[in-house]
């Protein structure tokens, strides 16, 4: 699976045309080493980012680095040298020495893998797992209606019985519990359910029931968890890591593993999809801020009270105003009817937009997508908006 992944990402995106770059090319990172041995843990996008100002932008780069060869080859221990031909500069690649391990069959092996694109253990799980499901796909699934004995619920080992399964015996399935509903912040509009992994199961006996075993769990199953067959086309492993297409707007609706604040390496889920053109290996910029906050040095000059209002000045009748709460009946004036207290809208600011972070789309599903974090400059949250890099 790894060596799938790393073809993709060709390691001649680290190398710019020129110094200083014009709009068709790119910038070296004014940090770059001159020369760099690939070490164990290492990924071809943290390589990229040691030489590029931005890593996403190899592909202008892949005609200009023939030099490097095969990017799948890249292993650790190899060294990198930035240097330059007829003022273009160049990478050059010297292989290192490879660790081999001898069986008794004189079988030889290379220890070493090559780099991987990303850090691929952080999104392997949901490569493959149906994490999101529709209202249509939730509804045609089968689905556990009760267990054998009484049983509550089921376990590693257990049989559960299913409605209406008529696969092949030995056929695998995944068992998912529909969860809540990602809500489009702006429209209100369902985008899809979450789908928690329970396990997996294998069917025994068809029918209506249908009789299954689970051989793997995560969750212990409960009536009502579906079941999907296994036999669907597998999500995109060869991610080409490239700017998102221009005009691609959307934002952060959610974030897995239960954190608040995000950071680098954390799963979020974006609320474009597949149907805005958003495909597997899309770099979006995250920005936070937009956040409309109190001027403390005016708000006494901007709290507005209908009983106190000068309703002769100019500001009371041109002046946007905002809601900031309700004033009882019981001062100043008893008997007075509760009112609204307002804020002039001048006494507010909104915080400009600053870039957060990088994140790489890994997987995407109709309307929805799985991001990876790859870079986190200050800490992100949830509704922060999404935005192409430049390019």
């Amino acid at each position: 699976m790894h060596q799938s992944l790393v073809v993709a990402f060709a390691l001649s995106a680290i190398v710019a045309l020129s110094p200083v770059a014009s709009a068709a090319q790119v910038e070296l990172n004014p940090s770059h080493p001159d020369t760099y041995t690939v070490q164990a843990g290492d990924t071809l996008w943290g390589i990229a980012g040691r030489f590029l100002k931005d890593p996403w932008r190899w592909t202008q780069l892949w005609d200009a680095n023939r030099d490097l060869g095969n990017p799948s080859h890249i292993y650790p221990g190899d060294v990198l040298t930035l240097d330059y031909r007829d003022g273009q500069p160049r990478l050059r690649r010297q292989q290192g020495i490879r660790t081999v391990k001898l069986s008794p069959k004189v079988r030889v092996t290379p220890i070493e893998q090559p780099v991987p694109t990303i850090p691929i253990g952080s999104i392997r799980p949901f490569l493959t797992r149906p994490y999101v499901l529709s209202k249509a796909q939730i509804d045609a699934a089968p689905y556990i209606v009760a267990f054998p004995d009484k049983r509550v619920i089921g376990g590693l080992g257990d049989r559960a019985y299913v409605r209406s399964i008529q696969g092949p015996i030995g056929e695998s399935y995944t068992i998912v519990r529909p969860g809540n509903a990602y809500i489009d912040p702006d429209s209100g509009a369902n985008l899809g359910y979450q789908a928690l992994f329970v396990g997996e199961a294998v069917l025994e006996r068809p029918g209506d029931p249908a009789k299954v075993k689970i051989d793997r769990m995560e969750l212990e199953a409960a009536t009502g968890d579906r079941l999907l067959s296994t036999r669907v086309s597998m999500p995109e492993t060869n991610f080409y890591p490239r700017a998102a297409s221009r005009g691609v707007q959307g934002q952060i609706i959610s974030v897995l593993g239960g954190v608040s604040q995000i950071g680098q390496y954390n799963i979020v889920v974006l609320d474009v999809g597949s149907d805005s053109g958003v495909r597997p290996g899309d770099v979006f910029a995250v920005f936070s801020g937009g956040e409309r906050v109190g001027d403390n040095a005016k708000i006494d000059e901007f709290h507005q009270d209908w009983k106190r209002q000068r309703f002769w000045s100019q500001e009371t009748w041109y002046t946007p105003y905002r809601t900031d709460g309700w004033v009882p009946d019981d001062q100043p004036s008893p008997g007075f009817p509760t009112h609204a207290r307002l804020r002039n809208e001048a006494g507010t600011v909104i915080l400009p937009y600053e870039r957060a972070g990088i994140l790489m789309v890994f997987r995407a599903f109709d309307r929805l997508s799985f991001g990876l974090i790859l870079e986190a400059e200050r800490p992100m949250s949830v509704f922060d908006a999404v935005r192409p890099p430049p390019t």
